[in-house]
């Protein structure tokens, strides 16, 4: 009897397997889940299970001697392995008493009913004959992709020599901004309605006006110092935390004194980071409370609850460290708002991993840090608009508190903007830009797909 065996990593998908290799009345031996997760079905094909009795016998003939030897004991009736692809049991012979066979034609029925059933063991891996119901090798799978990688990229360039010369505007000013660096999803949505007759001047200001529209910043009627309220201010280390926190407190007791305003800090690790605030705290006459806890915030804002504005500076943190979770949670609880401090030197995809980290409930917007050493903004208000979040504030500098100012659309987009040095090597040439457009195109309809 020639036993398969099927491994998959459904029941549905080894049933199907087994289907195919050995047709649809294949015989089912037994099934099994596997340690690593998969199900394993052994089976074997209903013409091979058949040669197991002789074929003068029929098996309705068979099964009252298997019932009646006493070797047979607790042996299942074959019947009952013979199990349809499709789920429908076959049902068994009604079973009638037959007549004693005489001595001439008595057949022993011990090489079936006494003999012990075959045990399930997987044939010994064969390394020349490989089974039929083996998936598509890894290495088969990895050379089917990058020959599919290949042709796509033949085919972005293809494309992009003809966009180039039927919509020569259009495709100068999708280069400009994948060069000073827009992502290409935005810049997609960006220039997908852009009109057919504008020159090239003409085609940025369009580009301009429509990056200023989808730019969310905030205001000066609504500024949040005079506002007030709770706010936290979090991000990953080294963005500038603690002195833009002090920038904010100063601001707060320039317009409402210092009584109107508290600070606070969450940062007890770090070894003398909580001094730091402390020494702003005395220069501005603002007393600073250091909390440990969720409860120990929760109390320490009770008792600050009289005050115009409380800042609450927070640990810095990777955005892949688990502690960010925690902390969002306990600024979340006990009802503080967040404002997300990015860096503006800072590569778009690190920014996009922050911006996932650290949203959520409560997060109000976003802080735009060193403005003054970023080499373009794009990176960065890309960030900003892709996710919706709305710009508080931009720091430019160490100064408290003049470094830190309300957004200026204007200066920001033209930074943005600003092309490429002709000599600088991150500046794409030839068809770069649309090898560059195909596969962002590919990895989102993947991402659409996942």
């Amino acid at each position: 009897m020639n036993v398969k065996k099927f491994v998959a990593p459904t029941a549905r998908d080894a049933l199907r397997k087994v289907k195919e290799i050995l047709g649809p009345d294949a015989i089912i031996l037994s099934n099994r889940g596997l340690p690593g997760g998969g199900v394993e079905i052994m089976a074997v094909a209903s013409r091979d299970m058949a040669a197991i009795a002789p074929s003068p016998t029929p098996l309705r003939d068979v099964a009252p001697r298997l019932d009646s030897a006493p070797a047979t004991a607790g042996v299942p009736d074959l019947a009952d392995y013979k199990v349809s692809l499709s789920g429908a049991a076959v049902a068994p012979t009604p079973r009638a008493p037959s007549p004693s066979p005489s001595p001439a034609v008595t057949r022993p029925v011990a090489p079936i009913a006494s003999r012990p059933m075959p045990r399930m063991e997987a044939p010994p891996p064969a390394a020349s004959a490989r089974s039929e119901a083996e998936v598509v090798p890894a290495s088969v799978m990895a050379e089917i992709r990058a020959l599919r990688q290949i042709v796509e990229q033949h085919l972005a360039g293809f494309a992009w020599g003809e966009t180039a010369r039927t919509e020569p505007v259009k495709t100068e000013l999708l280069r400009q901004m994948l060069d000073t660096g827009f992502s290409p999803q935005l810049s997609r949505e960006l220039l997908d309605d852009l009109p057919g007759d504008l020159d090239a001047r003409q085609a940025q200001a369009w580009a301009k006006g429509a990056a200023d529209r989808a730019l969310r910043t905030l205001g000066s009627d609504h500024d949040i110092i005079e506002r007030g309220g709770v706010f936290a201010l979090v991000g990953p280390t080294g963005v500038g935390k603690t002195t833009t926190t002090a920038k904010l407190a100063a601001r707060c007791v320039l317009r409402h004194g210092a009584s109107k305003l508290a600070l606070v800090t969450t940062d007890g690790y770090r070894i003398g980071a909580h001094e730091q605030l402390r020494i702003y705290g005395r220069i501005l006459g603002v007393p600073v409370h250091l909390v440990k806890d969720g409860d120990d915030l929760r109390q320490t804002l009770a008792e600050l609850s009289h005050k115009h504005m409380v800042l609450v500076d927070t640990m810095g943190m990777s955005q892949r460290d688990q502690m960010v979770t925690e902390q969002i949670g306990m600024l979340a609880e006990c009802n503080v708002q967040r404002l997300l401090l990015l860096n503006a030197t800072s590569r778009g995809d690190t920014m996009d991993d922050v911006v996932r980290a650290y949203r959520g409930s409560g997060l109000a917007g976003c802080i735009l840090t060193k403005v003054d050493e970023a080499a373009s903004l794009a990176p960065a208000l890309d960030v900003a608009m892709r996710h919706n979040l709305k710009l508080h504030y931009v720091s430019n500098g160490q100064r408290v508190p003049e470094d830190l100012h309300l957004p200026n659309r204007a200066y920001l987009l033209h930074r943005a903007f600003k092309d490429a040095p002709e000599t600088s090597p991150h500046r794409f040439a030839g068809v770069e830009p649309g090898l560059v457009m195909a596969n962002a195109g590919v990895a989102a309809m993947g991402g659409r797909r996942g």
